[in-house]
């Protein structure tokens, strides 16, 4: 008996080491604390929006010519109503200093016909008052009273002809000024299409052609994204936003919704977008923004300030997670009821404390309700 108590002794001292060698080993994984934080709800653009300036003129002139002037350069600040760029005008100039010629001849005639008038009016009058006294005869009162009508309506058809010489000044000033390009509004010159000597010919209809200066109103710049027609309806008219461009990557620029197109934009096939155009809260001041730079935008729809949250991609399908149990080690299932989630935070209404651990990562493979693991933080120590 008593060798057979020692044997089973040892077999069973036996089975303990196989067991204690081959039993499941803690499985080493990453776990976050639950903490509290801002969650929002954000609507981002589906293809990369365009960083554009609120004003921008492709200047050309209407009239053909050889450029004469070129008084700016491309980069440069100009103001509103600086010149840039003259076409020759010898010739306009001729037609300007003739068409004033004329004019002067116009308003000189005018002034000998009115002045010949009211002497014709004055003997008019004389002869009126030696006809009362009946010392002049009637056939020379009424040639008297022709001679002044005439003179008067000479100097009033007069008038009509300087009108006319003015408004051929006015036409050949306006020409010569077409043969001027001048900036519509303040800005920076993007490109200029002509040199000194070359000749420039206006566009001809339906056929474009390179403008002679491209000038760009870098004093306001805006933000136009295309937005998925899911997510147009949500979207309101002073939404905060916060945008990103890939130039300043890691940093975000205030702006705000400013206008939702009033249509449905039809690319590609079963892609619909609404496009969207935002403003910068403030232009910053230490970067410079090009009109023409990609960015993308995060459309504010809601926000909670100090919410219980987990990062979203730490979400089973169906609202679950999987949460460490300290006093057993091992992940057990827990079914959560969310609020307000975005690609990078869900907020947590119910099932969860904060403080307690749960999964970081879903992507290692055989992680279940029931695992025992072990934070790799705690095994390493």
């Amino acid at each position: 008996m008593r060798s057979l108590s020692i044997y089973l002794i040892v077999f069973a001292g036996l089975l303990a080491v196989v067991w204690w060698w081959q039993r499941p080993q803690p499985m080493p994984v990453q776990l976050i604390a639950v903490e509290r934080g801002p969650v929002e709800t954000l609507v981002a653009n589906t293809r990369a929006g365009t960083l554009k300036s609120c004003r921008r003129s492709r200047l050309s002139f209407n009239v053909g010519g050889q450029v004469s002037e070129l008084l700016v350069d491309e980069g440069q600040q100009v103001e509103l109503g600086q010149v840039l760029m003259r076409l020759r005008q010898d010739d306009r100039l001729a037609r300007v200093e003739e068409a004033s010629a004329r004019l002067e001849v116009r308003r000189s005639e005018r002034e000998q016909l009115c002045r010949k008038a009211e002497l014709y009016q004055r003997d008019h009058r004389r002869l009126q008052h030696l006809g009362e006294r009946k010392l002049t005869s009637l056939e020379r009162l009424d040639q008297a009273e022709t001679k002044a009508r005439l003179a008067q309506l000479a100097c009033t058809a007069q008038q009509v002809q300087i009108r006319e010489a003015e408004a051929n000044l006015t036409l050949q000033r306006s020409l010569l000024d077409q043969a001027v390009l001048r900036a519509p509004f303040a800005g920076v010159v993007a490109q200029i299409n002509g040199e000194l000597g070359e000749f420039v010919t206006p566009s001809p209809p339906g056929i474009p052609t390179p403008p002679a200066v491209d000038l760009i109103d870098d004093s306001c710049l805006y933000v136009d994204a295309p937005i998925d027609e899911v997510d147009a309806g949500r979207v309101r008219i002073g939404m905060p936003v916060r945008i990103s461009l890939d130039a300043f990557r890691g940093r975000h620029f205030h702006g705000q919704v400013s206008r939702i197109a009033p249509f449905v934009r039809e690319l590609e096939k079963q892609a619909r977008t609404v496009d969207v155009e935002v403003r910068f809260a403030q232009l910053p001041v230490d970067v410079t923004l090009l009109a023409g730079y990609s960015a993308d935008v995060e459309i504010l729809l809601e926000q909670s300030a100090g919410s219980l949250r987990i990062p979203t991609e730490t979400l089973l399908e169906g609202r679950r997670v999987l949460r460490y149990d300290p006093a057993t080690g091992v992940l057990r299932e827990v079914e959560l009821n969310t609020g307000l989630a975005n690609w990078r935070w869900t907020e947590v209404l119910d099932g969860l404390h904060e403080g307690e651990r749960i999964l970081a990562s879903l992507h290692q493979e055989g992680l279940k309700d029931g695992i025992a693991v072990i934070s790799r933080g705690a095994e390493a120590q």
